[in-house]
């Protein structure tokens, strides 16, 4: 099967077992569409199906590293077998979600979830994409469904952006990195103030 997107041609094998067999679904266009990537980046397609968002992002950003995983070993195969067949690298897992990616980061996650069955699934991709995401890493994710995505998204990342494309909705969002904030002490003041008055006192006692 020959997929078309983005002036990028490209060949895929499918079988009825894995997610859109018949071709690019319009809510991973709608995905990739929105997506703003860089060339060198570590990414990670989550949920891979037969590898249409690895293998087009290894092709169109050729300095990046792309994981795949997906918790059928079909998918799997037909995503390493698809890579290979457009001359690209991607390194495909069989993974329970993040089970096979632990202490591993990336740079962008993107993710088009089993949305049709409970959020026990997606609640995981999304609290567990904020765990491997690299501070200012990217999640992009679409549905059909907004509210709990969206409600999800926000209380994980504290930020989440929603797009409407094509009948789906795309959110992204952003991993923040926390500032740390000095502690006041007992007299309202940080502990490097702190110490800064404690030195002028002692000079001025002597």
């Amino acid at each position: 099967m020959q997929i078309d997107y983005h002036d990028v041609s490209l060949t895929f094998e499918t079988d009825a077992t894995v997610f859109s067999p018949h071709g690019l679904d319009r809510g991973t266009a709608a995905m990739l569409d929105a997506a703003q990537l860089n060339n060198g980046s570590r990414i990670l397609d989550l949920g891979c199906g037969f590898g249409f968002v690895a293998t087009f992002l290894a092709k169109t950003l050729p300095d990046s590293a792309l994981t795949a995983v997906d918790v059928d070993p079909d998918a799997v195969r037909l995503t390493q077998q698809n890579a290979a067949a457009n001359g690209v690298r991607v390194r495909a897992l069989v993974s329970d979600g993040w089970g096979q990616l632990n202490g591993q980061t990336f740079d962008a996650v993107l993710s088009n979830p089993p949305y049709h069955t409970d959020f026990k699934v997606a609640k995981g991709f999304i609290e567990g994409a904020h765990q491997h995401l690299t501070d200012f890493g990217k999640l992009y994710m679409v549905t059909k469904r907004r509210t709990w995505y969206e409600n999800k998204i926000r209380s994980v990342f504290g930020f989440v952006q929603v797009t409407e494309r094509d009948g789906y909705f795309v959110f992204y969002a952003e991993k923040r990195p926390h500032k740390r904030v000095a502690k006041p002490n007992k007299h309202g003041l940080s502990k490097k103030l702190a110490r800064k008055e404690a030195k002028q006192h002692q000079h001025a006692n002597r």
